[in-house]
């Protein structure tokens, strides 16, 4: 049963209506000026906003001091909190401060492993999973327990709870198992790795239709425009987890503008998933270091709907 905690992303989510989130991430220095700069680029347009924790395991202002930048300037933050770099005492500590903070919406994951990272010879850290976060973090809200099983005695977090999906590793039909369990854990809505592929994609969704899954959970789908026919190829061949249909490269590569062309393809491509995918909640749009296009995506491909 889903819990009521009074977020927007909760209340626009369990409307029925589609939800379109984004990603910002936070600066790589101390100054909180570009962020509080896209975040009145973007308000209004979307519903929330995902706060990146440390992503591809690069040093980064942390998720939890950007988000509420974020959220004092308009815009509610989905806050990541990565299994890599804290043990369970310290992701606990950053929970009760997040809250504190008026910070509503967590999103769980495992995170990127150091070795992709600017620190590669750090230790990691993996004191406990996403799946296992998921859960201790739901019975944190519902139980008042720590994930020692000590009393919370006054003043539990009440948190919207979400997890990643990943369409495209193998083997394919465990992924769908895998959402399971992380929605059995706790997890009430759902943000999936960039789609290009999108047959494929389907066929994922087709799978959680199934099952019930996106009953149970609130599934967004993940969109990431791309620059150019060389950013194809890198998510093509160098990031894992990721397909990339030929087709798409080279239409990127015959196109004069790249930029422009990458723009029409996410927005063929949220058109299509709109149109012919059951069981979405809605998207997340992903635009890399290119936030201020997110805009004119979400006009073109028809979910500019914010409320």
């Amino acid at each position: 049963m889903l819990t009521s905690v009074g977020s927007n992303l909760e209340r626009v989510l369990k409307s029925g209506r589609h939800v379109v989130t984004a990603e910002l991430g936070p600066p790589k220095h101390s100054s909180p000026h570009n962020i509080i700069r896209h975040t009145k680029k973007l308000k209004g347009y979307i519903d929330a906003a995902n706060v990146t924790d440390c992503q591809s395991a690069v040093v980064h202002m942390s998720s939890i001091s950007a988000a509420f930048h974020i959220m004092n300037n308009g815009i509610e933050p989905v806050v990541q909190v990565t299994c890599r770099d804290r043990n369970r005492i310290a992701i606990q500590s950053d929970l009760l401060g997040a809250y504190s903070m008026g910070l509503k919406n967590v999103l769980c994951l495992s995170g990127d492993h150091q070795m992709f990272g600017n620190h590669p010879s750090a230790k990691n850290v993996y004191d406990i999973d996403s799946i296992q976060l998921i859960q201790l973090t739901k019975r944190m809200c519902d139980e008042k327990l720590f994930f020692s099983g000590a009393a919370i005695k006054e003043f539990e977090p009440k948190f919207f709870i979400g997890a990643v999906a990943n369409p495209f590793a193998d083997p394919f039909e465990y992924q769908v198992d895998r959402l399971e369990k992380k929605i059995n854990a706790g997890a009430e809505f759902i943000q999936t790795q960039c789609i290009y592929d999108v047959e494929r994609f389907a066929r994922f969704m087709e799978m959680c239709v199934e099952r019930g899954l996106h009953e149970r959970a609130h599934i967004l789908a993940g969109v990431t425009p791309l620059k150019s026919s060389r950013a194809a190829k890198f998510m093509q061949n160098r990031v894992p987890g990721i397909s990339v249909p030929e087709e798409i490269v080279r239409r990127l590569m015959k196109a004069e503008d790249q930029k422009a062309e990458g723009i029409s393809i996410c927005i063929e491509q949220i058109k299509f998933m709109k149109e012919n995918v059951k069981g979405l909640a809605g998207f997340h749009i992903m635009a890399i270091s290119w936030e201020e296009i997110i805009p004119e995506i979400m006009k073109g491909a028809g979910i500019y709907q914010c409320s």
